[in-house]
């Protein structure tokens, strides 16, 4: 068990360019699979339901690898009868053809966050299981980033540091997927997470003002900011 007192940036094998395309593509499924084990759309959903209820909505979701999270959130949204357009983008070509094939009717597109602006128009900007990838500077930039282009709301989702949440993520890593990509990057990512304290920190220094940050289960919390002047 490693010490998980302070974070430890562990590099990931899915963050190599080098990474052979076809084990990317075993490793996303492997992480929609676990993705709909934890239900990382259902920590999102409430918030998105809320604004859906007064009228048309358009999300965008930051990061979205195979794009499972606007699939469930689309899905969701049809469901309930609600007026939702759901868009992703990630830096990884090869993910958003993986997203374009699973879903042709929703919109996902290639772009790198860090480098350049969101586009305008989503009054709702995801993010789930990227943040802990970052330096804590390129955190804080790809908060600024999200919270310049989400017109009302920003959502972040992702993995709380602590030794259960290491435990849970290492042995879920080997029950539900096969690929060792997962299997190592699934622990790493503990290990490289902040804590929700941290994360709070983060907002602070990003900007976002009145962010509240809130666990959630399982070995997640929800970092959530309301935009309180016009974009």
């Amino acid at each position: 068990m490693p010490s998980l007192a302070r974070r430890e940036r562990v590099p990931e094998l899915m963050d190599d360019p080098a990474l052979d395309p076809a084990e990317h593509r075993r490793a996303l499924a492997g992480l929609a699979r676990l993705n709909r084990v934890s239900d990382s759309p259902g920590v999102l959903w409430p918030a998105v339901r809320e604004l859906a209820r007064g009228g048309p909505l358009r999300v965008l979701d930051v990061a979205t690898g195979s794009g499972d999270v606007p699939r469930a959130l689309a899905a969701k949204a049809v469901r309930a009868g609600l007026p939702v357009e759901v868009a992703g983008c990630d830096i990884s070509a090869t993910a958003i053809d993986a997203a374009k094939q699973a879903a042709p009717g929703l919109t996902f597109f290639v772009h790198d966050v860090l480098r350049d602006p969101l586009p305008a128009g989503f009054d709702v900007v995801t993010c789930s299981l990227f943040l802990h990838h970052l330096s804590d500077d390129d955190a804080v930039t790809l908060l600024r980033r999200i919270a310049a282009a989400a017109g009302r709301r920003v959502l972040v989702n992702d993995l709380a540091r602590s030794r259960f949440n290491y435990v849970s993520v290492w042995a879920a890593s080997r029950l539900l997927t096969r690929s060792a990509v997962v299997r190592f990057d699934g622990p790493a990512s503990v290990r490289s997470a902040f804590t929700a304290a941290e994360a709070a920190g983060l907002a602070a220094r990003a900007g976002l003002t009145g962010a509240a940050v809130r666990g959630r289960f399982p070995c997640r919390f929800l970092l959530q900011w309301e935009r309180t002047t016009p974009a």
